[in-house]
């Protein structure tokens, strides 16, 4: 997730609401230095700690806000991701130049008043503080897109880890050209590279959108976005930034950097090419083919309508008892899969381990899989009282809470993907569990301990 928002910073750094804002800020420390060096080299680093210490306390705001329960439950709830849908796709379009997204002018002018009136610290925080509202345009997408993926992520801490990355890469490059600035001149100028550089993650901010229709569809089994469509939908999306990228398709933000008819950079054509490659390589996906590098976003392949994939490794259950029953009267194991249909780390172990010749034998042939989706939100026949750890008395309304509540009182983990091997008459676990881990021989030992 550091990783994730640290990459999401450097990508708002050549966007063209920050990159020429570089040169002006980064002057100012220098008139500064020349009079007092140790001042300007003081004022260079508190401007990018000041940078940090704003995102980073947004970061904090959201997690305080929601809290960690609440962020769990919104992870898989329909009307949240949906939302999420709409919010990605309008900052999509905002890429693309339909319109842009910005805060009142008045506030950034209020602020940098106030910043030219202090002085000390104080002003350098302002200035910092007014950086991060000018921006806002071209940074908001990116923030947004990066607090939706770690809001979702049910880990507390992960929006605000994800703003310190994204706060470090942001803040890097004002204190480094500060500190040397003649690093400035080796620095690409300003240009139509920022436009393009903005439509793409349009294109990419798009197919991400989709992953959050997917979740939503999945869990209240509306089956509007099975695996095919969603595949499709990517297929587009892909191609029409390999198309963009080689130069073929043109937007109206594209007509502000100047000469439509200019060939498109060589660093742009291999990009493209590898846009249109990806999309190739999904179109067998259409047919059922594992396509394991999309995996983690896909829908499982259980929803695909038209399957000629003969390999895939499917439960025979989706109920404990009855999966439970079946291997009482076969006289088999259980394997409990606790997964759940937004599940990223689950689709991968599917896809990646399961479908291993050797894996996809023993699960099919020497135990009875059972899949148990904690976010499963079809309404229980009548609700459940039960009561949690601490004695207190919980009603659960839906498959699955459940299961949830199966996974967290009897094997104490609500982590997904997580695997335990059941004696079916005892209910009691054969071995140790396991949980996300990509390693083929290792699930081997696993499944024949």
């Amino acid at each position: 997730i550091l990783l994730m928002g640290f990459i999401g910073g450097l990508l708002a750094v050549c966007m063209p609401c920050i990159w020429p804002i570089i040169p002006m800020t980064v002057s100012f420390f220098l008139k500064r230095a020349k009079t007092d060096k140790k001042a300007g080299i003081r004022d260079a680093v508190t401007y990018g700690l000041s940078i940090i210490v704003i995102y980073l306390a947004l970061g904090l705001l959201v997690t305080a806000i929601f809290g960690s329960d609440t962020l769990n439950a919104m992870s898989t709830n329909a009307v949240f991701n949906v939302f999420l849908f709409v919010l990605l796709v309008v900052f999509a379009l905002s890429f693309f130049g339909w319109f842009e997204i910005k805060l009142p002018d008045s506030w950034a002018n209020a602020v940098d008043s106030k910043a030219s009136q202090t002085s000390g610290l104080i002003s350098i925080f302002l200035m910092a503080f007014t950086l991060v509202l000018v921006s806002f345009s071209c940074t908001a997408p990116i923030i947004g897109l990066l607090l939706v993926e770690t809001t979702t992520s049910g880990n507390w801490v992960a929006p605000a880890v994800g703003m310190l990355g994204f706060a470090l890469a942001l803040a890097l490059p004002f204190t480094l050209f500060a500190l040397f600035p003649s690093w400035l001149k080796q620095a690409p100028k300003s240009g139509s590279w920022m436009t393009t550089l903005k439509v793409t993650l349009g294109f990419i901010e798009l197919a991400f959108a989709l992953k959050f229709l997917s979740v939503a569809d999945l869990t209240n089994n509306w089956h509007l976005l099975d695996r095919e469509v969603f595949l499709s939908l990517w297929i587009v999306i892909f191609g029409l930034l390999g198309a963009y990228l080689c130069g073929w398709l043109k937007f109206q933000e594209d007509e502000v950097g100047g000469d439509l008819n200019k060939p498109m950079p060589v660093l742009c054509i291999m990009g493209g090419l590898c846009s249109l490659a990806f999309a190739v390589y999904m179109v067998p996906g259409l047919w059922g083919a594992p396509c394991k590098a999309v995996s983690a976003f896909a829908p499982p392949m259980n929803t695909q309508d038209f399957n000629l994939n003969t390999k895939v490794v499917e439960a025979r259950f989706t109920d404990y008892e009855q999966g439970m029953a079946a291997a009482r009267a076969e006289g088999k194991p259980v394997f409990i899969d606790f997964t759940g249909f937004g599940c990223v780390n689950c689709r991968k172990m599917e896809a990646a381990v399961w479908t291993d010749p050797r894996v996809a034998d023993r699960l099919r042939n020497d135990y009875v899989l059972v899949s148990l989706y904690v976010d499963d939100k079809t309404p229980l026949p009548e609700p459940m009282e039960v009561k949690d750890a601490e004695g207190n008395t919980r009603t659960l309304r839906t498959v699955g809470a459940k299961w949830s509540y199966l996974q967290s009182h009897k094997f104490g983990a609500n982590a997904q993907p997580f695997y335990v091997i059941l004696d079916p008459a005892t209910g009691r676990p054969l071995s140790g569990s396991r949980a996300y881990d990509e390693n083929i021989d290792e699930f081997l030992k696993f499944l024949k301990r």
